[in-house]
């Protein structure tokens, strides 16, 4: 089950032994999932998904290459991982002298806007299978993303040459930069882990499940049904047409015909996710994906982690409302414009 301990902010703490890290106590996950555990059922008798759910943790996406082909690390190690993300969050919310001087510029991150309050990254690693894993990607067996086809780099590098500068206008900007989707395939799929705002809520119906995401609060609809539409290539979605099926207690969900605005690392018109939420726990759903684009990737990759269940409700994630810094990044970018026009012509 899961219990709350204060760190700054509340953190959901997974778990069923308690291992002292220092300042903190940590609570984790038991090394083997419940096998007699029983999935509930929905009112019509689907397998239910439903609650609010993060998916922050502190395994990176890919496997460091030191590590080359080992998938785990062991009870102790993870516990140090998880105890440096904490010790960082409370290093940098250490009282500041007001009297200090300014940093170095060259000290300074490439925004200044960030400190560590203002993010929530995972501080745990929640197991899967028993295992604190290396990465979130399994395969390939070293962790890593697949090389890019050579055709797409060289589409890539013509692109450069001759498509829009991002300053030219709203168009050039990412898709989390215009309040359209959330970065960094947090809204997916495949829905990845960022720096904040990791919190889905799913909502079934018969013959549909819905994934509502925090970050600039999308709402992507999976339809239960064996085939798409015969529409879905036409109208190319945000997220992508989704549909799904059960397999036993696990869903399965298929999704292709991404708005073409819309790619992961490059992968878009051509790209499949296949998703399965297999739910471990009345705490924990095991989310894996697998993404297909032969037009972009070398090949095929699979990757899985922990959904763990969020005591609090979503609220909405007002974007447009507080998004001044586009129209501040055209309007700079047209003001260099005209001093180097003026420069010119002096």
């Amino acid at each position: 089950m899961f219990i709350r301990q204060p760190l700054a902010s509340s953190l959901l703490l997974l778990g069923v032994g308690i291992v002292s890290t220092g300042l903190l106590s940590v609570t984790v996950l038991a090394q083997q999932a419940d096998e007699s555990y029983t999935v509930p059922r929905t009112a019509y008798g689907a397998p239910d998904l439903q609650g609010v759910w993060r998916n922050a943790t502190v395994t990176p996406l890919t496997r460091p290459r030191e590590l080359g082909e080992r998938r785990a690390y062991t009870q102790e190690e993870a516990f140090q991982l998880e105890r440096a993300a904490q010790m960082a969050v409370e290093q940098d919310n250490e009282p500041l002298d007001p009297n200090r001087p300014p940093p170095p510029a060259e000290d300074l991150p490439p925004v200044g806007n960030y400190d560590l309050f203002w993010t929530d990254r995972g501080m745990f690693m929640p197991t899967i299978d028993g295992e604190f894993r290396t990465s979130i990607i399994i395969d390939p067996a070293d962790g890593q993303m697949p090389g890019y086809t050579d055709e797409f780099l060289a589409e890539r590098a013509r692109e450069r040459e001759t498509g829009p500068d991002q300053f030219d206008g709203p168009e050039g900007r990412g898709v989390g930069e215009r309040c359209l989707l959330s970065f960094g395939s947090n809204s997916g799929p495949p829905m990845l882990p960022v720096m904040y705002n990791s919190h889905y809520q799913i909502v079934q119906s018969p013959g549909y499940v819905v994934i509502v995401v925090e970050m600039v609060h999308d709402a992507r609809i999976i339809k239960i049904q064996d085939e798409h539409d015969a529409s879905a290539g036409i109208m190319n979605k945000w997220m992508g047409d989704s549909i799904g099926r059960w397999e036993g207690d696990t869903l399965v969900v298929e999704t292709r015909h991404f708005n073409p605005w819309q790619s992961f690392r490059g992968a878009s018109e051509n790209l499949t996710v296949t998703e399965r939420f297999r739910k471990e726990s009345d705490s924990k759903i095991i989310y894996s994906f697998t993404v297909d684009d032969p037009t972009v990737f070398e090949s095929s990759f699979t990757g899985e982690l922990a959904l763990t269940a969020y005591d609090d409700p979503l609220y909405e994630y007002a974007c447009h409302e507080g998004n001044y810094a586009l129209a501040g990044t055209l309007a700079g970018a047209r003001l260099a414009e005209e001093e180097a026009r003026q420069a010119a012509q002096d």
